[in-house]
């Protein structure tokens, strides 16, 4: 049996914090707001991960009022979420997710992000899929002032 889970994310962004994507540090001077490391991407996909598996939502299972996952590193969150999707039988077939920002260009970084996301879930990093788009200057994404992401994810039991 097939299933299939959307996920999306959006995080302030704030001067003098790290922006980590798909897992990775990506250079830049503004980072995101977060209970953890604030990666709009990682949460996105374990949204969409979640939802396939009928298992809730990321706030669901790493509440910001569990100081277990203060500053965690998102890629922790994935392994969690990979263990229950294991505990259920059900395999990741494909991840397909758009990071929406500005600034600054993630085309270069996807591969990086690929490899590390794909680690952290226990997948071949060809089940992967990136892209990125800007907001065309609209809306708090346009202006700089937050960064977004959308994910879908496909399960196999």
């Amino acid at each position: 049996m097939s299933r299939s889970g959307i996920g999306y994310d959006l995080h302030r962004l704030a001067a003098g914090r790290k922006l980590v994507l798909g897992g990775i540090e990506v250079p830049f001077e503004k980072g995101p707001v977060g209970h953890s490391d604030g990666d709009a991407l990682a949460h996105a996909i374990c949204d969409a991960l979640l939802g396939a598996a009928g298992l809730g939502d990321i706030g669901t299972h790493f509440p910001d009022t569990d100081p277990k996952w203060k500053d965690a590193h998102s890629l922790r969150l994935l392994e969690h979420v990979r263990s229950l999707l294991e505990e259920r039988r059900l395999r990741i077939m494909n991840l397909d997710a758009i990071v929406i920002t500005e600034r600054p260009k993630l085309g270069p970084h996807f591969s990086a992000m690929r490899e590390a996301l794909a680690q952290a879930l226990g997948i071949e990093a060809s089940r992967i899929n990136l892209k990125a788009k800007t907001n065309e200057g609209v809306g708090a994404v346009g202006r700089g002032e937050a960064i977004a992401a959308q994910a879908i994810a496909t399960l196999e039991s």
